[in-house]
């Protein structure tokens, strides 16, 4: 069985940078869909990036431009850059696998999911 631990959310101004990591232990990532959702207070989680079968990187129309998703083979890790973060970016932010999508109108299912990480932008 997967576990996925985050780390590296907090609270940081509109304009400002976080970096999210989450370390895959278990099992690898190997090919399946990884990377994040966002969950805002009661909204679905939404996935903003996810690296696909072939690490391919996609993202979400919001964070398109402004978040990079990449990872550590070696390590069994993804990291999450964020830049530019607005308040809208705000929420709880969890490392997800499944088959994942990021079009509108699509709905991802997750198969392993973390405890997830709070990231707060503040105007």
């Amino acid at each position: 069985e997967m576990h996925l631990m985050e780390s590296g959310g907090g609270t940081v101004q509109t304009g400002g940078s976080l970096t999210l990591s989450c370390t895959a232990s278990g099992v690898a990532f190997g090919d399946a869909d990884r990377g994040w959702c966002r969950q805002a207070p009661g909204h679905e989680c939404d996935v903003v990036a996810y690296l696909g079968r072939l690490g391919t990187p996609y993202y979400s129309a919001s964070v398109e431009g402004r978040f990079t998703i990449s990872e550590d083979i070696d390590k069994n890790m993804i990291d999450l850059q964020m830049d530019y973060l607005k308040p809208g970016d705000s929420g709880v932010y969890y490392c997800v696998t499944g088959r994942l999508w990021v079009a509108s109108g699509r709905i991802s299912e997750y198969e392993y999911r973390g405890q997830g990480t709070q990231v707060t932008v503040s105007a």
